[in-house]
């Protein structure tokens, strides 16, 4: 059974992951559960799956390294794709993607959560433990700016999952390592590129943080994301990541700089037969800059608790919200994508091939006047002189 057809199989049963590994049969995680489905995978056969994936060229780092990510669109769906090897032989987790980016609303979070992106600078943290749905949600905030603002934005990912459209801003992604050797380089070189809004997919180094600390306070709005369980963990966790000897300035810098934490984990509501997130959200009040500051990171769950007319969410009181909301979105069902063709497949593109062109269709009268973007000159000439003899 082609990789494609297991991750078709996992979509329709509503799974969020996919493994597969040498000897041992497929599991797909469907609402937090693990579940086997299909029978044992001969080794040979898991190990073709992979090479195809990956490539002549990346096959020889992955055999070097141990593992691989990518991203790809396989079988309608896009997924986060990581490879590596085990004791058994050659293993697969693949995340299963959106097929469409979402907004606030269509992610089931609390309208509240654009108040975090109304800042023109400063710094938003989406954190939370591993598969709680961080990428998803700074997806989600970050198709807010798209919609509702003319921003120049830069994204920093490693892999590149969901894919933006232009909206109302212009949105330049990039993909660790392949369009920059590092989040450290590319946090360098975003600099120099005049963006409003900077998206670092994680926080993983103390100089990844501090780069990204210094973009922040330098006048740009950045989202990042980070691994932590609650939103004291993840200041704490921020902070404490650098040498003692700084921890002080970095806690001032922070203060100054913080427009907010957003930390979740996802809950299954019985009644809907749906996993939503239930969330915490600290925001950059003077009692909480006062806190930081100071480095009682232990007052934060006090600040927060005590924070709900400035806008702050605790886990009980956003439960309680959860509970009385009735108006959840279910994910749409995957629309039909064209694949990316595996590393193995894909060829570069040439000055020399010919590029496809639109026949010009003559217009209705009344009709909307449609241009592509590929026609030449000479028709649009034509279009044009067609225009003007039905002109009164």
């Amino acid at each position: 059974m082609p990789l494609r057809d297991w991750i078709q199989a996992a979509r329709k049963r509503g799974a969020s992951d996919l493994h597969v590994e040498s000897a041992a049969p497929p599991v797909v995680r469907v609402r937090g559960e693990l579940l086997s489905v299909g029978e044992v995978l001969a080794p040979p056969d898991v190990k073709a799956m992979t090479h195809e994936l990956l490539g002549p060229q990346a096959w020889e780092q992955f055999t070097q390294r141990g593992s691989a990510d990518l991203s790809l669109v396989v079988g309608g769906t896009r997924c986060r794709i990581n490879l590596y090897r085990t004791i058994r032989g050659y293993a697969i987790a693949i995340r299963l993607l959106s097929p469409s980016v979402n907004d606030l609303r269509t992610c089931n979070l609390h309208p509240d959560f654009r108040s975090l992106i109304n800042a023109h600078s400063g710094l938003v943290v989406v954190s939370g433990p591993t598969g709680s749905g961080k990428t998803t949600t700074l997806a989600a905030l970050l198709e807010e700016i798209n919609s509702s603002r003319a921003c120049n934005i830069i994204t920093l990912e490693s892999p590149l999952e969901y894919l933006f459209s232009n909206r109302r801003s212009f949105i330049r992604q990039r993909e660790i390592p392949t369009h920059s050797p590092s989040f450290e380089q590319g946090l360098i070189d975003s600099l120099r590129e005049n963006p409003d809004v900077l998206v670092v997919g994680e926080m993983r180094t103390p100089e990844v943080m501090r780069l990204t600390l210094n973009a922040a306070e330098t006048g740009h709005l950045v989202l990042a994301t980070m691994h932590s369980a609650t939103c004291a963990e993840a200041v704490t966790r921020l902070c404490m990541s650098f040498a003692p000897e700084i921890q002080g300035s970095v806690r001032a810098q922070l203060a100054d700089c913080l427009v907010g934490v957003l930390c979740q984990r996802l809950d299954f509501i019985e009644t809907h037969q749906l996993r939503v997130p239930r969330c915490e959200l600290l925001l950059a009040s003077q009692g909480a800059k006062g806190t930081i500051r100071s480095g009682n990171f232990g007052q934060l769950s006090n600040v927060i608790q005590s924070g709900g007319e400035d806008g702050m969410w605790s886990f009980d009181r956003y439960q309680r919200w959860m509970s009385q909301h009735k108006e959840w979105v279910r994910p749409s069902a995957a629309t039909a994508v064209v694949d990316d063709p595996p590393a193995a497949l894909a060829t570069p593109a040439t000055a020399a091939t010919p590029v496809k062109r639109t026949p010009v269709q003559t217009p209705a009268d009344n009709a909307e006047i449609v241009i592509d973007e590929e026609v030449d000159l000479s028709e649009i000439a034509e279009l044009a002189k067609r225009i003007g003899d039905r002109t009164p």
